[in-house]
């Protein structure tokens, strides 16, 4: 007799051509539901509608399809015990040897606008889950497949093990299935829970070879079924990945995500800026940052907010770098970062999408918060001093503005020509990150704008800011001591505006 195959899936990529080697090649016998089934008859397959299989028609408007003892039984039944034979024989049930099922798409569903509670819980699948638990369970038995991803991988079996997948693969399939349901769950409990819940799981994608030091180990997980930011990446060359290479990426892409309209280049190092600059074109930004502090760039990790060009590309080889991102890579530029094997060189098309939250564990816990991703509106700010900025002033302002806000608090960002040119970061007081900024900076501080990611507690800053050539900065306000802040500024002949929001980041 032949194999019984049930297909019920909600992403239908690649069903098809699973289906046709099935039949075609292994002898498959297809069962299957609703619109699965319509869509292998379409195809020219022979399918059996699992309400003919079962006897029973789908009911409740499609709720109830699969949740039927012929196909549960089938599901369940091992192979080895002879009572769960004779069941099957008593009760003309065929042992089903192939599950493939994956789930209503129920985080889709609640990421659009104006979803209704309604609607998001008719996208909770019932059978799909019931399917994929029962037939991870029985793995010895059977194989379940809950990702399109795993089809090709799964008719190799076949070819190489003449025509049956390996316990190994069962049971590597089987995990693949509970942790889809896992997920799933807890995407469910955590939207019906609201803020009162927040699990976090993923599946691994690789160990890495340590953590921030060689004594730590660390792995990458993969959060979500569908790969997304940095696991849609597609590495072009270089070394594996590092723990230390990630985190200073997804810092890089952070501050790059600030940038769309105009080619943008950051640097980044233990993730801060050493040099973030706009430019007439992606090699002219790129040198820009660079030139910031060609010092702190050797070893660093680059994102360009442009593809990546032959020209981009020499000025890229010069030194050692870690990492390069960007949308796309030239074919010539390929070519060119080639002769640096070691670098890994990234595409990462989508660089603005980021985490909707922010997870830090602490001891007994974990901390969650949104992530920072206000947009900076030069409309909402406030000049306080008596002096306006120019037009040429308030874009520099929001360009320093825009870095600060990801450089490690107490921040301080000192630019000009939409250039970063001395950065104080994480010191243990604002003075002192105003003093290296400044230090950095060097004779470039005159008439430059100074950025400051908290307010300013006394009118120390705004002083040595001034005596350094500074004509402007950019803080968020709200000190008590605001006023004397404002009339040192004044009395200095320099602009202040307030953005009325802070950027602390720890």
């Amino acid at each position: 007799m032949a194999r019984l195959a049930l297909l019920s899936v909600s992403n239908k990529t690649g069903l098809i051509d699973l289906a046709r080697s099935l039949v075609e090649e292994f002898d498959f016998d297809l069962i299957s539901s609703g619109g699965t089934a319509q869509a292998l008859k379409d195809a020219g397959l022979p399918v059996t509608k699992v309400a003919d299989y079962t006897g029973s028609p789908e009911i409740l408007g499609g709720r109830v399809k699969t949740l039927h003892p012929r196909i549960h039984g089938g599901i369940l039944a091992r192979r080895d015990v002879p009572q769960d034979i004779a069941d099957l024989e008593n009760n003309q049930i065929r042992p089903i040897d192939l599950v493939v099922v994956n789930l209503y798409p129920f985080e889709e569903t609640i990421a659009k606008p104006g979803v209704t509670l309604s609607q998001a819980v008719e996208q909770i699948d019932i059978g799909g889950p019931a399917m994929l638990r029962a037939s991870s369970k029985n793995f010895a038995h059977l194989t379940v497949l809950s990702d399109p991803a795993q089809y090709e991988e799964y008719l190799q079996e076949l070819r190489q093990n003449k025509g049956e997948a390996s316990l190994e693969f069962r049971q590597k399939s089987a995990l693949k299935g509970f942790l889809h349901t896992a997920s799933y769950d807890q995407a469910i409990a955590y939207y019906l829970a609201g803020t009162q819940q927040h699990t976090l799981s993923g599946t691994q994608l690789q160990s890495l070879r340590y953590g921030e030091n060689p004594h730590q180990p660390a792995a990458w997980y993969q959060t979500g079924t569908t790969p997304t930011g940095w696991t849609a990446a597609t590495k072009l060359q270089g070394k594996e990945l590092s723990y230390n290479n990630l985190v200073d990426l997804e810092a890089a892409r952070r501050i790059i995500a600030e940038f769309d309209d105009t080619p943008a280049a950051t640097i980044i190092k233990h993730t801060n800026p050493c040099g973030t600059a706009l430019g007439s074109s992606i090699s002219e930004a790129y040198q820009k940052a660079f030139n910031a502090d060609s010092t702190s760039a050797f070893g660093g990790i680059v994102a360009l907010n442009r593809p990546i060009d032959a020209a981009t590309a020499s000025e890229l080889t010069k030194t050692f770098l870690e990492c390069v991102v960007a949308p796309s890579c030239d074919p010539k530029a390929q070519e060119i970062l080639g002769k640096k094997s070691n670098v890994r060189v990234l595409t990462l098309p989508d660089l603005s999408s980021g985490p909707k939250d922010t997870v830090k564990a602490i001891a007994g816990g974990f901390l969650v918060e949104s992530s920072d991703d206000v947009i900076a509106d030069t409309n909402q700010w406030q000049v306080v001093t008596e002096r306006q900025p120019t037009a040429s002033e308030l874009a520099e302002l929001l360009f320093a503005w825009k870095v600060c806000k990801h450089v490690k608090s107490n921040a301080i960002v000192v630019s000009g020509d939409r250039t970063t040119l001395g950065v104080g970061a994480g010191q243990m007081n604002r003075v002192g990150s105003v003093k290296i900024a400044l230090e950095q900076a060097g004779e470039k501080a005159k008439d430059a704008i100074l950025a400051s990611d908290g307010f300013f507690p006394f009118n120390d800053s705004v002083r040595t800011a001034a005596a350094a050539g500074i004509t402007a900065l950019v803080q968020p306000g709200g000190s008590l001591r605001d006023q004397d802040s404002i009339k040192a500024a004044n009395e200095l002949g320099l602009v202040m505006v307030f953005t009325g929001v802070r950027h602390f980041l720890h």
